[in-house]
């Protein structure tokens, strides 16, 4: 059996009090909502978003004993329609998708154009100067090759005799 329910008006529920809420429940989520941002801000680094109007593109970071390896999702680019910048142990990826001449009306177009950006924050140190990129079958490949001292030393055990 269905009971009838007492329903509040919208300034009456806003008033409300919560146990264990000081104040309004939505509030509280967008102070979280803040905070958490200010926590991923501090720990992946400042200014790593992609700048107004720009998108990021589809990418892998993997890590071999020797380097980190960027893999770039971006078919139908140009090379000269991409520019690649390394910091200290920040890799920065700018370009642009050109929207091609159509003849004929777009019907449908779900393709994405215009600018677009990629930032990562290596986790060790690099080697700058031994940076290098390709670009083949639509997929840009970095490769950074890690500093001598970042990579691993393997150690031989001997016998204790």
């Amino acid at each position: 059996m269905t009971l009838p329910a007492r329903r509040a008006t919208g300034s009456r529920l806003a008033q409300r009090r919560f146990p264990g809420w000081a104040g309004d429940p939505l509030a509280e989520f967008d102070d979280l909502f803040s905070r958490f941002g200010n926590l991923l801000e501090t720990t992946v680094g400042g200014g790593l978003a992609p700048t107004a109007g720009a998108w990021a593109p589809a990418a892998d970071v993997s890590e071999t004993d020797d380097a980190y390896l960027i893999e770039i999702d971006l078919p139908g680019v140009k090379r000269d329609d991409i520019d690649i910048e390394m910091g200290e142990r920040e890799l920065t990826i700018r370009g642009e998708f050109k929207e091609r001449e159509r003849a004929g009306v777009l019907r449908r177009g779900t393709r994405r154009t215009g600018r677009f950006e990629y930032q990562a924050v290596l986790p060790g140190e690099i080697n700058a100067e031994g940076v290098n990129a390709s670009l083949a079958d639509g997929v840009l490949t970095v490769n950074v090759p890690k500093a001598e001292a970042a990579k691993p030393r393997h150690i031989e055990i001997t016998s204790g005799e």
